[in-house]
C-alpha cells in the first residue's frame, strides 16, 4: 500500500521533473508534509482515506492556530495541487480537495515610493558607497534582490556608450540586458574603486571579499529604510516602484515586462491600476529621480 508520506515523495519527485524552483518545491514539501502530520494524528495514511471534512478540519487548526487567511490559501492551493496528482496517478479514484475552497483575503496593493521617499532613501544611503551602489541598482533597474546577489563584475558595462546591466539565466530568473542610467552608472564606478580586492567574481561583495548575502542586502536596506523614516516598506517594493515609475514615463508594457523578467505581460499590467494618468507637466524623467 502507497501511504500518504510515499505520495508526498512521489509528488515532490513529480515537481522536480517538471524542473520547478527549488523555492516552489520547498513551499509544496512543507505545506503537504504539515498536512500528512495532521492527517497521520486522525490515522489516516492512506491516500484514499482522505476526505473532504478531514482537509476542512485541517484549515481550520490552521485558523485557529493564527494562519493568514494568505497563507491558509497558499496551504489550500497546495493540498488541491498535491491531490490532483494523486488522481492522475492513479492512487486515488477521487479527488477530496475539488471542493476545498479558498479563504477569502485582500490583496494588499504594492507599496510605490513617492519622490520624496525614493530621495529619502538614496540620501540615507549617500555616506555608504556599496549599499549606495545597490540601491541605486534595485530603484533604477528594477533587478530582484536575489538577481542582484549573483550579479558578477563581468556583467555590468560601464563604459562606453551603452551602460547595462546582464541578468544571467538561472534558476527563476529570465535572462535579460537592462540598460543603466547614469545615476546608476556613477554610483557603481564609485563603488568598484573601493571594492575589495578578491578572488570573487560576484560584483557586491563583504569587507572581507565574500559575496554580499541576500540577508545582508535586506537588513542593510530595511536599516536605511529606517534612517529615511519610510515605515512600511519592503526590499521588493524598490522594484515595484521601479515597474509603477517606468509605466508612468511612458514605456510600453511589453517593455517594461521584458526589462522586469516577467514572464506574462499580465504581471506587468496590473500596475497599470496603481500608476496615474500622465501629463506633459507630471511625466517622470528616472534619470532626475
Amino acid at each position: 500500500m502507497v501511504t500518504l508520506q510515499d505520495a508526498r515523495q512521489q509528488f515532490i519527485g513529480h515537481l522536480k521533473g517538471r524542473s520547478r524552483s527549488s523555492a516552489t518545491i520547498l513551499a509544496y514539501s512543507k505545506d503537504i508534509e504539515q498536512l500528512v502530520d495532521f492527517l497521520s494524528k486522525d490515522k489516516i495514511t492512506d491516500p484514499t482515506e482522505a476526505t473532504t471534512e478531514s482537509l476542512n478540519s485541517f484549515m481550520g487548526k490552521l485558523a485557529k492556530e493564527g494562519y493568514t487567511a494568505k497563507s491558509i490559501s497558499r496551504k489550500t492551493n497546495s493540498t488541491k495541487t498535491f491531490f490532483k496528482f494523486l488522481k492522475l496517478s492513479g492512487l486515488i479514484s477521487a479527488d477530496p480537495a475539488t471542493s476545498l475552497e479558498h479563504p477569502s483575503f485582500e490583496t494588499k496593493p504594492p507599496r510605490i515610493l513617492s519622490k520624496m521617499e525614493y530621495r529619502a532613501l538614496r540620501d540615507a544611503a549617500r555616506g555608504d558607497i556599496r549599499m549606495s551602489a545597490v540601491i541605486e541598482l534595485l530603484l533604477q533597474a528594477g533587478v530582484r534582490i536575489g538577481e542582484l546577489s549573483k550579479i558578477y563584475v563581468e556583467d555590468v558595462v560601464l563604459e562606453g556608450d551603452n551602460h547595462n546591466v546582464h541578468i544571467r539565466p538561472q534558476e527563476g530568473t529570465v535572462e535579460r540586458t537592462i540598460p543603466l542610467t547614469k545615476p546608476v552608472v556613477e554610483s557603481l564606478k564609485k563603488y568598484i574603486e573601493i571594492r575589495p580586492k578578491t578572488q570573487s567574481k560576484s560584483l557586491f561583495v563583504t569587507k572581507t571579499g565574500r559575496p554580499l548575502l541576500v540577508r545582508n542586502i535586506r537588513t542593510a536596506i530595511d536599516r536605511y529604510f529606517r534612517l529615511a523614516g519610510i515605515k512600511g516598506a519592503k526590499v521588493n517594493d524598490l522594484r515595484h516602484t521601479w515597474v509603477a515609475h517606468q509605466l508612468q514615463s511612458g514605456l510600453s508594457l511589453v517593455v517594461v515586462s521584458k526589462l522586469a523578467g516577467h514572464k506574462r505581460v499580465s504581471t506587468t499590467e496590473k500596475y497599470l491600476q496603481y500608476v496615474p494618468a500622465r501629463t506633459s507637466e507630471d511625466k517622470i524623467k528616472l534619470e532626475e529621480l
